[in-house]
């Protein structure tokens, strides 16, 4: 035994020493007296950690030394075809559609789409060579088709040619981002602003970078789809109220802080957000009354100004400027620069925190390819011409109010749309609303004597009754004799099914500064004969 051992000493002694060169050489390592310490603690507190680790790092190993590839020395696994039999293969395969086909429905909705030859503008010349007026068009302030700002693009141009190349925080800025940016933030009388380069993504991305699971946002049952989009994105706890009612928002922040102070839960960030001018309705939120309760119970607004920028204001600065409310007492003040300055994307305007923040929290900033530069360019140029033109949105208004003085007094149809709004919702009247079809959902019993909805519910205490398909067909069919008397209109495009609220349906009128008062009148004066023709005839 002890000649045994005595053999053994030599290798022992090479270990030892092996193990003590290893050990010098190691802590000479610049922070290896830091991961001694960590091993040693983690093999203390949990020697089983160690063991796995242990296994992690032989598997990393392990799969650093083995081959990437495996072709030559498993080919026996795979069939090796010859060229007649690859070319027979490529012949029967049959690729799978993009997206499913369209049904009756789509398909129809499709050819009724009107086709443009040309530029639009407020008298656009059709495919079939029938030049209409146009009221269907997002172009408030009539500067679509302006000779200054295509002037500036084509500069903008030749000089760094059509796309940014990048995200703004990536070699995709070429200065007059920043410079539309700028423009923008003086404009509305902000700190500062940031320019999204798609309008969809802006308040869907702008919700999640300040909104995060467990802060509290009350929100219009009636926003948008982008607003949906950025509250399921946000993973916030939501709290509904019913349609631009200032009661029920009331009702709901009192609600929330009665729950707050209940579960003595720790405080969160909370916010307002709803819109402007609504898209689904032309409804107009009450600024004044919004910023008051904000004040009150200590909230932040997010305010989607996408359709109120650009068309209400005496220069078109939206609802701060139509109600006098400083800019400043909007948190998040976001607008569309493709319909109220016709250019592309987006902006959110607020403070300078507000601003950095979004620079690198904002997905669709940081990850998106920036504004191209020519659209910058004509952002920057319509604020200089909104700024210089009051007249712009006087006329606009007189347009709205002439188109309203005619479609109000039809019997036939309601228009929810607030008089000074530039889009202008025709929905169906109680006379000629078709009856709802039956179905095992359709409530019995009668509703509750609760003047509020449920705020955890996105659904409203008494949702309406209405047979989409019917009520389609029949605005289409008033949308095609409009379109027979040179009128061009169109209904508001659905996403049925996947809205959280199922919206009723409407013919949406988009009044323009670029028409005259007499082609407006006429405009309308079409219309309400479309409607009376084809509602009548159903009766």
């Amino acid at each position: 035994m002890s000649i045994a051992k005595s053999g053994l000493d030599p290798l022992f002694a090479l270990v030892s020493h092996s193990v003590e060169v290893i050990e010098t050489n190691f802590y000479k390592l610049p922070g290896s007296a830091v991961i001694a310490r960590y091993v040693r603690e983690s093999h203390r507190d949990d020697p089983g950690r160690t063991l796995l680790e242990v296994i992690l790092i032989i598997f990393a190993i392990r799969t650093l030394l083995q081959s990437r590839t495996h072709g030559e020395s498993q080919s026996k696994h795979f069939i090796k075809f010859d060229e007649h039999e690859i070319d027979e293969l490529v012949h029967e395969w049959t690729p799978e559609p993009l997206a499913p086909a369209l049904d009756a429905t789509e398909q129809a909705d499709l050819d009724a789409v009107s086709i443009i030859s040309g530029p639009t503008g407020p008298k656009p010349k059709l495919n079939n060579g029938k030049t209409v007026l146009n009221l269907a068009s997002y172009n408030f302030s009539g500067l679509s088709g302006n000779a200054e700002i295509k002037e500036r693009c084509v500069e903008a141009l030749r000089k760094f040619g059509l796309g940014s190349c990048g995200p703004p925080g990536f070699y995709g800025n070429q200065g007059v981002q920043i410079q539309a940016e700028q423009d923008i933030a003086d404009f509305l009388g902000t700190e500062g602003a940031i320019m999204y380069a798609q309008a969809f993504s802006t308040i869907s991305s702008v919700i999640p970078a300040f909104c995060k699971r467990g802060d509290i946002i009350v929100a219009d049952r009636g926003v948008n789809f982008a607003i949906q989009k950025g509250l399921q994105i946000s993973r916030c706890t939501v709290r509904w109220y019913d349609h631009n009612d200032m009661d029920s928002l009331e009702h709901v922040l009192q609600s929330v802080e009665k729950e707050h102070i209940k579960r003595k839960s720790p405080l969160t960030r909370r916010f307002i957000v709803t819109e402007g001018i609504f898209d689904q309705d032309g409804a107009m939120s009450d600024l004044p009354k919004l910023v008051e309760l904000k004040l009150k119970y200590k909230y932040r607004i997010i305010l989607d100004e996408s359709l109120s920028f650009g068309s209400v204001g005496r220069t078109g600065r939206g609802l701060t400027e139509l109600y006098n409310v400083p800019a400043s007492q909007v948190d998040m003040l976001v607008g569309s620069a493709a319909t109220g300055l016709v250019a592309c994307g987006g902006f959110c305007a607020g403070s300078d925190v507000v601003v950095r923040h979004q620079r690198i929290n904002g997905t669709a900033y940081v990850f998106s390819a920036s504004m191209p530069p020519m659209m910058a360019v004509a952002a920057s140029e319509s604020i200089n011409i909104l700024r210089n033109t009051p007249s712009l949105m006087s006329t606009l208004q007189e347009n709205v109010r002439a188109v309203r003085a005619i479609l109000d007094k039809v019997d036939c149809i309601t228009i929810p749309s607030h008089p000074a709004s530039a889009i202008i919702h025709i929905k169906l009247g109680p006379s000629s609303v078709p009856a709802p079809p039956m179905t095992p959902m359709t409530p019995m019993t009668p509703a509750s004597p609760s003047r509020h909805s449920k705020p955890t519910s996105v659904q409203p205490r008494d949702a309406p009754q209405f047979d989409a398909t019917e009520e389609e067909r029949l605005l289409q069919e008033i949308v095609e004799d409009a379109l027979a008397q040179g009128v061009l209109i169109t209904r508001a495009k659905r996403l049925r099914g996947q809205e959280l609220i199922e919206v009723r349906p409407s013919i949406r009128l988009a009044v323009s500064a670029a028409m005259s008062r007499k082609d407006c009148e006429k405009a309308a004066s079409v219309v309400k004969a479309s409607c009376i023709k084809v509602l009548n005839k159903r009766r």
